[in-house]
């Protein structure tokens, strides 16, 4: 078999196992760009060539590539690359990450001059969707006696469903009709619209969504199903800046 072939093979089998298409093309190109750099793939090449990353985060994520690429030729009849295992992840240093909170959400909301400004907010707040999700949210994907909207398409492929806030019902009646869409807006409009209110980004409102959500008290499963997430590894790395926080307020929710 060619390389290529046991790639195609190798990003099948890692979406039939409901993790991320867009990792497993990441991890593609990473491992095409190895191969064009190796001719004979080996444990001193594969360190010569994470040696020639441009960042700390480049080399960890072709190594992350490589380990899973040989974890899987290891069970699935591929390339023998017995020395997987000993590939080295570089050491990145993790920085606190912008994240949205209660008093943010506030200023946010009373500094929005019209419905559809609003609306956004507040979807943002209470569903945690990915902003190119928001923008392909339609009128039908809302069920308003329900109290959750349908995501049909994200990262992982498969849909689900994401829970709306009473506020956001009460918006989404009377938000004007925008021929299927719900806001009428692409991605970049909403980035737009969020910088003239002085908001955070989108991805700044998906991580203190979830972690307003634990703060709450809902499950790091419910958590993982609603942000469309194919491991807890993803609610554990938005967390990361509140943990301790977090395990207080469940203890004392236990008591």
């Amino acid at each position: 078999m060619q390389f290529s072939d046991y790639l195609d093979e190798f990003a099948t089998d890692w979406q039939l196992t409901g993790r991320a298409a867009s990792t497993a093309a990441t991890y593609r190109r990473y491992l095409e760009q190895f191969d064009t750099f190796a001719s004979s793939p080996t444990l001193l090449t594969a360190k010569e060539w994470l040696l020639s990353s441009v960042s700390a985060e480049t080399a960890r994520g072709r190594a992350r590539a490589l380990r899973a690429f040989g974890a899987w030729a290891e069970h699935s009849d591929g390339p023998d690359w017995v020395w997987w295992r000993d590939v080295p992840l570089a050491h990145t240093t993790h920085r606190p990450q912008p994240t949205v909170d209660e008093r943010t959400y506030a200023q946010v909301s009373a500094a929005c001059g019209s419905h559809r400004d609003r609306l956004v907010v507040e979807l943002l707040w209470c569903t945690g969707l990915r902003v190119s999700e928001l923008a392909r949210l339609a009128s039908t994907d809302i069920d308003l006696a329900g109290g959750y909207a349908v995501v049909r398409q994200s990262k992982t492929g498969r849909p689900r469903l994401v829970p709306l806030s009473d506020r956001a019902c009460r918006l989404i009646r009377r938000q004007t009709n925008t021929g299927g869409s719900l806001l009428g807006m692409s991605a970049h409009a909403i980035q737009l619209m969020l910088r003239r209110v002085g908001a955070p980004s989108a991805h700044a409102w998906r991580r203190g969504w979830a972690v307003h959500a634990l703060r709450s008290g809902v499950s790091q499963t419910s958590v993982q199903a609603a942000a469309g997430w194919s491991s807890g590894a993803m609610v554990t790395r938005y967390t990361a800046a509140v943990s301790g926080e977090l395990a207080i307020s469940e203890f004392h929710r236990s008591t």
